[in-house]
């Protein structure tokens, strides 16, 4: 099936998908805080350099940052207690410009989650947010590899019951940004914690959800976006 496009003639953009795929830390919420604060707790842990640590954890499952950081450890241990870190500190944890508005406009069954959480840390934060816990999403767990790989929104766009050509994802890092476009879908990057220059390979780049209308036509979602976009 043929990539959708973004109609761009003239602002506002518009893209017409069947489904939606949000990452979660920095596109959903901001837990920034807690996600540096936990790792850096464990980094001086386990002897590593914290700066080191920061620069390679975003958008990027735990046991991968692990495995990158200290392959000499256990991975799915350490993953178990930089977890517990996070679950402990939820202080600072808030819902980014535009979220919920966008979420109260879209079909319950059309769209979820993909993120690099676990399972677990991924319904606490969400709980914690007040927002909506799809029954079902992508975390760590679901998949064998993740972002930069396709497999995490490939498995997010079967789990919608849709072709990766008919989905949008939005997403705020490099490697989330890569991962959805290997696996073919229409990808809108935010800047909340990456800049521009780190997100080129995006379809769109926005600041954050807000000024994002909804239109629906049987099956079909058109977003436009009212704000600036590139």
């Amino acid at each position: 099936m043929k990539k959708m496009a973004i109609v761009a003639s003239s602002s506002p953009r518009r893209v017409t998908c069947k489904g939606v795929l949000f990452d979660m830390d920095g596109v959903l919420i901001s837990s920034l805080g807690s996600v540096e604060r936990s790792w850096t707790r464990w980094a001086r842990l386990r002897g590593v350099d914290p700066e080191r640590v920061l620069k390679v954890i975003h958008g990027r499952r735990t046991i991968d940052s692990v495995h990158a950081l200290r392959p000499d450890l256990d991975p799915e241990a350490e993953t178990q207690i930089i977890e517990d870190f996070e679950i402990e500190d939820t202080d600072g944890l808030v819902v980014l410009p535009g979220v919920c508005e966008l979420i109260e406009r879209l079909p319950r069954n059309c769209w979820t989650v993909v993120t690099s959480a676990t399972d677990r840390l991924a319904r606490v934060r969400l709980g914690a947010a007040k927002l909506p816990v799809p029954e079902r999403l992508i975390t760590a767990e679901t998949v064998a590899a993740g972002k930069p790989d396709p497999a995490p929104y490939l498995a997010g766009a079967k789990l919608l019951g849709l072709s990766p050509a008919d989905c949008v994802i939005f997403e705020d890092s490099a490697s989330g940004v890569a991962s959805g476009r290997a696996a073919g879908c229409t990808v809108i990057a935010t800047t909340f914690s990456h800049p521009s220059e780190q997100l080129k390979e995006a379809d769109c780049i926005v600041t954050d959800l807000t000024g994002i209308e909804v239109d629906l036509a049987g099956d079909a979602i058109e977003l436009q976006f009212l704000s600036p976009a590139r």
